[in-house]
């Protein structure tokens, strides 16, 4: 059967785009659908404007600290619709890049909603094209729990595009988002509190990292409140909220922002329509060559319910493309080791494995610690220690793991993931020297583990 296309990707995120812009560059006739955002939730609302406004917020604590340095500042003014302004300006500059990087490629762009008719064709908007491979790659939504009162709540979608910053502000979430969240809101002068259900929040991190933010933000003032949720949200007569909580308590806010997990973005996909299984979380079902149950279907990125990450994403979509066109250089991808950051203030950076992961794994452990207050801060009254943490494997020496909280925690521990990903010793670390002076030196000059 003579198709119109080899492959047809649907959703132009930044997995989808890896693929079809490779897969184009590869001989492949490509096209790609995409009905929201082009470059996807990262680009949109996600990874890229939540930085933008990380570095915002951020702004009020170098204005405090320049004080220390002999600057005097009269009283800072913030304006939040500039900054919103300016972060929709870029976005749409970085739109129209992602654009260009597709047609450039050779790659047919459908703008609109695409459904699957059957295994082999895709309706876009009532045109219908045939492709021998489609690629899944929608991404995900965010997912706010059916309460009373729910549709008074945001989540990471509408908060990019809020008319005026809110005086007071309900974080729910113990995951990366609404840590991050809670730290712009806070850090742009918002009272924010963060209500998450569990213990403590960012599980899955070391402890020692977890423990250590806690601390920090606690410090910096933020009113967080663990084992805490929310059963219904209702208007007062005055516009604010009222949220009431499982345990009877009652806070008031102008915003309630919901960071509590992301679901497969598949509504209306048309997946019915062919062979396509999903797996007991919702998630498209594949295996490890991102190959569903319907032989003509791939899915990667969010959708398969994996790491979901940017960078994964990226890494996916290339691994698609070169099985698809060009297998002579095919490699599977290589999910150890993967770093992340947090862009919490302070900042979390990560790679490896935790203490209590290497642990369970059946290493015998060497843990190195070091906390302290940064240089830039010595001249002020800021008080913020910085962790860095070492998991060795005692009988290799290899280490197992770098975690960071901290000022460029993210820019750092990028390093370290190569270190990592060739096999470094604790040896190797130890004989690295150091750049004078900067935090990061100190990775390779902690000597004595914890506890010896």
């Amino acid at each position: 059967m003579a198709y119109d296309f080899d492959l047809f990707v649907i959703g132009a995120g930044s997995g989808g785009v890896r693929a079809a812009r490779f897969s184009a560059g590869f001989g492949a006739r490509v096209a790609i659908a995409e009905s929201r955002y082009l470059g996807g939730t990262c680009v949109n609302v996600g990874c890229v404007p939540k930085k933008l406004l990380v570095y915002g917020a951020h702004f009020a604590e170098d204005f405090e600290q320049a004080k220390g340095f002999g600057w005097n500042l009269d009283e800072a003014d913030f304006d939040w619709q500039t900054l919103i302004t300016n972060k929709n300006r870029e976005i749409h500059r970085l739109n129209g890049i992602y654009r260009n990087l597709l047609v450039n490629s050779g790659v047919t762009l459908l703008e609109g909603h695409a459904r699957l008719v059957d295994p082999h064709t895709v309706e876009v908007d009532g045109q219908r094209c045939t492709a021998k491979n489609i690629l899944v790659a929608t991404g995900g939504w965010p997912q706010i729990p059916d309460i009373p009162g729910r549709e008074l709540a945001i989540s990471s979608n509408e908060a990019f595009f809020l008319e005026q910053l809110p005086k007071r502000v309900l974080v729910v979430g113990g995951g990366y988002i609404a840590v991050e969240f809670a730290s712009i809101f806070h850090g742009m002068g918002a009272q924010t509190s963060l209500l998450y259900r569990g213990e403590l929040f960012l599980r899955g991190f070391d402890d020692s990292v977890r423990n250590h933010l806690r601390e920090e933000l606690g410090r910096k003032g933020m009113n967080l409140q663990f084992n805490s949720d929310i059963a219904r949200i209702e208007r007062q007569p005055d516009g604010s909220l009222l949220a009431t909580l499982k345990d009877g308590r009652q806070l008031e806010a102008d915003c309630v922002f919901y960071a509590t997990g992301r679901r497969p973005m598949l509504d209306n996909l048309g997946l019915e329509n062919t062979g396509v299984e999903l797996d007991a979380r919702g998630f498209i079902k594949v295996d490890e060559q991102f190959q569903t149950t319907e032989p003509s279907i791939l899915a990667l990125g969010d959708v398969i319910g994996g790491v979901q990450l940017t960078p994964v994403a990226l890494a996916e979509g290339m691994a698609v493309a070169r099985r698809l066109f060009k297998p002579e250089e095919y490699r599977p991808v290589d999910y150890d080791h993967i770093p992340t950051a947090v862009f919490s203030l302070p900042n979390i950076g990560t790679v490896g494995l935790t203490e209590q992961q290497a642990r369970t794994k059946g290493h015998k452990v060497k843990v190195f610690e070091s906390r302290f207050r940064p240089m830039k801060l010595t001249l002020t009254e800021n008080q913020e220690r910085t962790l860095m943490k070492l998991v060795v494997d005692a009988e290799t020496d290899r280490v197992l793991g770098c975690h960071m909280v901290g000022p460029e925690a993210g820019e750092i521990v990028q390093g370290l993931a190569v270190a990592l990903k060739a096999g470094a010793t604790k040896r190797i670390f130890d004989e690295t020297i150091g750049v004078h002076p900067t935090a990061a030196e100190e990775f390779v000059t902690m000597r004595t583990p914890v506890g010896a």
